[in-house]
């Protein structure tokens, strides 16, 4: 019963509490619900008041906008009645000008008008007057013929032909006098250029040699070079194309080679395997190779600072290489580069003097000579080489015109072209330019004369230019002018099978006839 009791009790007391318990949370649950009503309601207080505030923000920003282009459309009415408002003050202008512009074309067509009138009354009376003039003039001419017994025709037929006689005279002399007058002046501006020209342009002598001495420290080094049974030296020669010459001469060795490129790399890769101390086949040929390269970055690097020191701008990269490779080669001993650096000059100063572009000019200078930088032999001049090359690279017709025919190969066409020709023969022909034996370069001369003396006619025969133009006068009674152009040919190939010279021999065969009278 007890226990029947405690369950019964557990049982009421289980159902009071989950009564209670459901009491409390539907009075928490109505609590919750007053709690979010009052909440919301201040949600929706705020939110009208927020709205309330946006809604006044918004009118007050539209009202804003619309005063901001209320004002901006006032302006432009204003700019456009302004601008109306001159347009209409020019018109008012304009019609005032054209107004006194009318009233004045009345006064001037009205005085035209008068004066008009005035001179048609003055040409009648001319007329009138002339009309007489002429009978008084035919009377004249009348009593004349009558008085001369010739007639007006014959009369002034008589008159020209005494005239033109006249006239013809005086004109033979004035002539005369001028052309006497324009080869003087022509001859003494020339001489003045060209000495100026000379004057300004500062020049050294040529020193050019087919070897090379490098200097050692002590001749115990010169074994080393040979290198056991000379395997050393033959290695070098081979390397380098250049012949080593190791004699008795106290610390220095000969490198003979007509090749200044090929000598300069022998000379530096020398001095870079003496220096290093490790002198065997294997470190000549590795040193030969590097210095060849060094040679050939120098050789452009030469050929840019020329080109700068001359102001000449726009060079091909290839002749800017050529004109550095001129520093390695000589012409008659000498320097190539030293040579067209200071035709380049020469080119420059006589350009300016007869009012041509120096520019141009010092750039065909400079490049006059580059069909000599070749290493390959060719039997195309140089000049004509060179103007291939000038061509090929994009230069000037004038200067590629200049560099073929500065030595004549081809005819002229710039005034470019006898600058270059006498500023070269000015830097090859001054004293200490170029290196000859005196004795062989008199002989040469002296043969060029003695052939043209062997042939029929031949009156004098000078070799002028350093031998690279040979003039012959002749006797005008023994040879006519078809024989002179025939002589011309044949001492020309006369020269050409029976001498050994460099470049080329210009024959020109000069035949005239003098009548000579003496006024006493």
């Amino acid at each position: 019963m007890d226990i029947l009791l405690n369950i019964v009790i557990g049982v009421v007391g289980i159902a009071i509490g989950f009564a209670i318990a459901k009491q409390l949370e539907r009075k928490r649950a109505s609590q919750t619900i007053k709690n979010a009503k009052k909440t919301a309601a201040n949600i929706l207080k705020e939110a009208k008041s927020e709205g309330e505030s946006i809604k006044k923000d918004k009118i007050l920003q539209a009202k804003e906008k619309f005063i901001e282009l209320k004002s901006e459309h006032e302006k432009v009415i204003m700019n456009r009645d302004k601008k109306m408002n001159d347009a209409e003050k020019r018109i008012r202008d304009k019609e005032s000008q054209v107004s006194g512009e009318l009233s004045k074309n009345k006064k001037l067509n009205k005085e035209f008008d008068e004066k008009l009138a005035d001179y048609n009354h003055r040409i009648e009376y001319l007329e009138k007057k002339q009309e007489e003039i002429d009978k008084l003039h035919n009377r004249q001419i009348q009593q004349l013929e009558v008085i001369s017994g010739l007639s007006a025709d014959e009369a002034k037929a008589q008159l020209t032909e005494a005239l033109k006689d006249s006239a013809r005279t005086d004109a033979m002399a004035l002539i005369q006098d001028t052309v006497e007058e324009a080869k003087l002046t022509a001859q003494q501006e020339a001489k003045k250029i060209i000495i100026t020209t000379i004057q300004r342009i500062g020049t050294e002598e040529a020193v050019e040699n087919c070897v090379s001495v490098f200097n050692l420290e002590s001749d115990d080094v010169k074994g080393r070079i040979i290198g056991r049974e000379g395997r050393n030296i033959r290695a070098l020669e081979a390397a380098t194309g250049v012949e080593i010459i190791v004699d008795d001469t106290p610390e220095a060795i000969i490198l003979s080679c007509f090749d200044s490129v090929r000598r300069e790399v022998a000379r530096l890769s020398l001095h870079k395997l003496v220096t290093d101390g490790r002198i065997h086949p294997a470190r000549i040929e590795e040193v030969v190779k590097k210095t060849r390269k060094q040679i050939d970055e120098e050789i452009i690097d030469i050929g840019k600072r020329t080109v700068i020191d001359l102001g000449i701008h726009g060079l091909n990269p290839e002749l800017i290489k050529l004109v550095g490779r001129m520093k390695y080669r000589s012409s008659y001993g000498q320097n190539l580069l030293q040579h067209s650096r200071e035709v380049a000059k020469l080119c420059g100063v006589m350009a300016s003097e007869l009012g041509i572009n120096p520019k141009l000019a010092k750039r065909a200078g400079l490049l006059h000579d580059i069909g000599k930088v070749p290493e390959t032999e060719t039997e195309t001049p140089h000049a004509i080489l060179g103007m291939q090359w000038a061509e090929k690279h994009g230069e000037k017709p004038e200067v590629c015109n200049a560099i073929g025919a500065h030595h004549d190969e081809i005819e002229m066409n710039s005034l470019l072209s006898p600058i270059v020709q006498v500023c070269d023969a000015i830097s090859g022909a001054r004293p200490g330019a170029r290196r000859q034996v005196l004795d062989s370069y008199i002989q040469r001369l002296k043969d060029l004369e003695d052939i043209a003396f062997g042939f029929g006619g031949v009156k004098k025969a000078y070799a002028i230019q350093a031998g690279r133009e040979l003039r012959v006068i002749v006797e005008s009674e023994k040879v006519n002018d078809e024989k002179a152009n025939n002589l011309s040919f044949e001492i020309s190939q006369k020269i050409q099978t029976d001498m050994t010279y460099p470049g080329q021999v210009k024959v020109t065969v000069i035949r005239e006839t003098r009548a000579v009278n003496i006024a006493k």
